[in-house]
C-alpha cells in the first residue's frame, strides 16, 4: 500500500504491513486475531495518519481482546512512561543486568585521573566489570545524537586512566556501555562502536536490542500493565518496582493501594501470563 504516515518525530514515511503485522506478532496474538487487525487498520488508514493514531487503535483491539496481547504490544511506550526523570530507567537497567547474573550497583561514584564520575550503573560478573550510561528521553522522535557517545567516551578514559599502574585491588572496568530507550544517530553509531563503546538501543543491537532482552527475560515494566491506573504505577515507582514480576513476591504493594482481591487476582493473572508463568 502507498500511503505516506506521520512518524512521532514529524518526519513523513511510508505505511508498512509489514512493520505493523510484526509488531502484532510480537504481542503473541494469535494469527486469526492479527489478521482482523491489519484488516480494520488498513481499512481505516487515510493519508497523513500519525503511527500514534495506528498505534492507539491497533491497542485498543488487542486489549478488548485480550490484556496480556496489549501490554507486550505497548512494551516501547511503557518504557517511555518511565519517565519523567531517568531514574526509574536507571532501576530498570539496572535490573536487566541483575537478572543476566550480575551484581549491580546505581549511581555510584568512580575515580577518574582528573575528577570523580557518578556511574548510572556499575555491574560485576566473573571479574568483568560494567560501567553502564542510561540516557532516557520521554519523548517520542528524540533520538542519541553523537554528542553522548563522545561525552561517555571522555568520563571513560579519565577512569581508565585512573587504574593505568594502579596498585589497587579494585577490578578495572571492561566494557563502557550507553544505554538508551530510542535510538542512536548514525554518526553516534559509527563514532561508539570506532571508540569501542557498547551501544544498546530500542532495536540496536540487531537482535540484541533492549526490546529483544526484555522479551528474552520477561522482565516487563510495572508501566506495561493494562489494569494498573497511572497514579497506581506512579506510586510504585516512587517505592522503587519498576519490574512488574515484583509485584508477585510483594503484594502487600496492592493492598497499600486499596486494590480489591478480586481486582488483585487479575492483575496477578496478568502478571503470570506475561512472564508465562
Amino acid at each position: 500500500m502507498d500511503l505516506n504516515i506521520v512518524k512521532s518525530s514529524g518526519i513523513t514515511t511510508k505505511f508498512s504491513k509489514n512493520k505493523l503485522q510484526h509488531s502484532l506478532i510480537k504481542s503473541g496474538a494469535d494469527p486469526s486475531t492479527i489478521q482482523h487487525i491489519l484488516t480494520t487498520v488498513i481499512d481505516e488508514l487515510y493519508p497523513g495518519i500519525t503511527t500514534k493514531e495506528i498505534y492507539n487503535r491497533a491497542f485498543s483491539m488487542l486489549k478488548k481482546k485480550k490484556p496480556v496481547y496489549a501490554s507486550k504490544y505497548k512494551l516501547k511506550k511503557a518504557i517511555y512512561e518511565l519517565g519523567p526523570t531517568g531514574y526509574p530507567f536507571e532501576k530498570f537497567i539496572g535490573a536487566l543486568l541483575s537478572y543476566s547474573g550480575y551484581k549491580t550497583n546505581l549511581r555510584t561514584i568512580v575515580q577518574g585521573k582528573c575528577v570523580d564520575h557518578e556511574i548510572d550503573v556499575v555491574a560485576i560478573k566473573n571479574n568483568k566489570k560494567i560501567l553502564a550510561e542510561c540516557k532516557f528521553h520521554s519523548e517520542e522522535g528524540r533520538n542519541c545524537d553523537v554528542k553522548i557517545p563522545l561525552y561517555v567516551s571522555s568520563r571513560y578514559q579519565d577512569i581508565l586512566e585512573n587504574y593505568k599502574g594502579s596498585s589497587s585491588n579494585n577490578v578495572a572496568p571492561d566494557e563502557c556501555w550507553v544505554v538508551t530507550n530510542t535510538r542512536f544517530t548514525k554518526d553516534a553509531l559509527t563514532y561508539g562502536n570506532c571508540v569501542h563503546l557498547h551501544l544498546v538501543s530500542w532495536d540496536y543491537p540487531h537482535d540484541n536490542g533492549l526490546k529483544e532482552r526484555i522479551d528474552r527475560l520477561s522482565l516487563y515494566p510495572i508501566t506495561v500493565s493494562t489494569l494498573l491506573t497511572n497514579r497506581e504505577k506512579q506510586f510504585l515507582l516512587s517505592r522503587e518496582v519498576v519490574l512488574i514480576r515484583q509485584l508477585l513476591n510483594d503484594t502487600f504493594y496492592l493492598d497499600h493501594l486499596g486494590v480489591s482481591e478480586a481486582r488483585k487476582h487479575k492483575i496477578i493473572k496478568e502478571i503470570k501470563s506475561l512472564i508465562n508463568i
